[in-house]
């Protein structure tokens, strides 16, 4: 088994060369369907079909959870968002994992996120998942949510939210209530309902988001779940939750629709504030990944962290002018909010907050490829295909990662806000985008508060092209 560091040098040396050794190719990636483009014959692991147990994506390129405030206050859809989708459908991606989907009104993360809590929803994601299907057969996968305690703005109907504890977010001070076993119950019936609604609406399988902080990570982790009943203690009492969850969903849509499953491989809990518990670590999620597998996941999506946004997720800069514009919306939201906005807006205290978030950042020198060692641990562990997310942007070190079996596809968010083509670049047999991603996460930091775009005007002539840009979203327009 390779280490983590082993990892980590061998993937920065690939980056710094620009190149990569070749690997064996077998006839199924020999066979794809794209081999005639110079990428396909440059990344031949990159450009090859990836099949699950019931589902074939194009290549092994998916656009990872995210978007913006796009959607109506009452969580029906509009036209923006399918815009935005249809970015990164043309743009060569072989699937599209929507953004954070609530499966209840009481767990969103903010207004204006379109939800699949209610059976008249269904046409809206009918109607973009068949707009999606129509670019070059992008798959579109849709995440199905819970934030628990985790919000970013809550909305009028509901002040605290549903968690496996009683004690509030410690950096945002997100209050909540102790779920009670009628409450498991009902989230759990709603996760069933969910993907439902997403077979119906015609979506292609669905995601469990148990990563980063959310519901079903607040039952996981043992940083936060305090329960002293069924649903809390060890491991196997934690991870009850999102088991009861995946039976749930198996009986509501068979055994025959894709079923996957984000977790944080290591939890890094006390990354910002030392006082608090590290969390579970990688030998935890390694046995959840395998209960998963057995209670029939299809697929592991890897990312890291027990809270968003982490020093690991999304690695890259703090961009304290930024936050301090966009921090001001999240004030009323948690009890520890504004202090936090007093802390950015401090000259010393900001900087001094930036560098303890660097430094937790951990052990690695390029951001791309952050959680390869962890994702390369739990693909040794599954039978499963593992899908790993970190800052990939760059078509060798995607290629190697894959030819040596870290993972078995990729996703990405960031690089692709930046070039929605990225694909089709590497199509063309390009490494690399001209004007690649900086991980400045100013995308991420507007997203609260401005239509989500990228915001880094160094990538841009102009201000005014770079607004171009992040309204395009709205092209074209609900009316006509």
């Amino acid at each position: 088994m390779l280490t983590r560091r082993r990892v980590l040098e061998t993937m920065a040396a690939i980056f710094a060369a620009g190149r990569i050794p070749r690997s064996p190719i077998d006839s199924s990636i020999a066979e794809s369907p794209s081999a005639a483009s110079p990428g396909a014959a440059a990344y031949p692991h990159l450009f090859a079909p990836l099949k699950f147990r019931q589902l074939s994506v194009k290549n092994r390129v998916f656009r990872s959870n995210i978007a913006g405030r796009f959607d109506n206050y009452d969580g029906s859809g509009n036209q923006a968002r399918i815009n935005w989708e249809m970015k990164f459908a043309r743009g060569g991606v072989g699937a599209i994992i929507s953004s954070f989907v609530p499966v209840a009104l009481r767990g969103r993360i903010m207004p204006n996120y379109a939800t699949i809590h209610l059976d008249a929803y269904v046409p809206f994601w009918r109607r973009l998942i068949e707009q999606v299907h129509g670019e070059s057969d992008c798959k579109y996968i849709i995440q199905l949510s819970h934030g628990g305690r985790q919000r970013d703005i809550r909305g009028v109907e509901f002040e605290k939210g549903l968690s496996s504890t009683d004690q509030s977010d410690p950096l945002h001070g997100f209050e909540c209530e102790r779920m009670t076993i009628d409450q498991i119950k009902e989230v759990v019936d709603a996760f069933a309902k969910g993907a439902a609604r997403a077979r119906t609406a015609g979506a292609d399988g669905v995601e469990l988001h148990g990563a980063n902080g959310y519901l079903i990570t607040q039952f996981l982790s043992s940083a936060i779940n305090d329960r002293k009943d069924e649903y809390g203690g060890e491991l196997k009492n934690r991870a009850r939750f999102v088991l009861d969850i995946v039976r749930a969903i198996r009986a509501e849509v068979g055994p025959d629709f894709h079923l996957q499953m984000k977790i944080s491989a290591i939890e890094y809990n006390d990354a910002i504030l030392g006082r608090e518990p590290k969390g579970n670590t990688l030998e935890d999620a390694v046995q959840v990944c395998q209960w998963l597998e057995a209670a029939g996941v299809d697929a592991i999506h890897v990312s890291s962290g027990s809270f968003f946004p982490h020093p690991r997720n999304p690695a890259g800069d703090l961009p304290l002018d930024e936050l301090r514009k966009t921090y001001a919306a999240l004030i009323s939201s948690g009890t520890s909010t504004k202090r936090n906005y007093l802390l950015f807006s401090g000259r010393l205290t900001g900087d001094a907050f930036k560098r303890r978030w660097e430094r937790a950042r951990g052990e690695y020198k390029n951001i791309e490829g952050l959680n390869l060692p962890d994702a390369h641990r739990i693909k040794q562990a599954v039978k499963i295909p593992v899908l790993c997310t970190g800052g990939f942007q760059t078509a060798t070190v995607i290629e190697q990662a894959l030819a040596d079996q870290y993972c078995d596809a990729v996703t990405i968010a960031r690089p692709l806000i930046a070039n929605n083509d990225l694909v089709k670049i590497f199509e063309s047999g390009a490494a690399a985008a001209p004007k690649p991603c900086t991980y400045c996460n100013r995308c991420l930091v507007n997203a609260v508060a401005n239509p989500l775009g990228c915001y880094e005007l160094k990538r841009f002539n102009s201000y005014a092209e770079m607004m171009d840009q992040v309204m395009s979203v709205f092209r074209p327009t609900p009316f006509t």
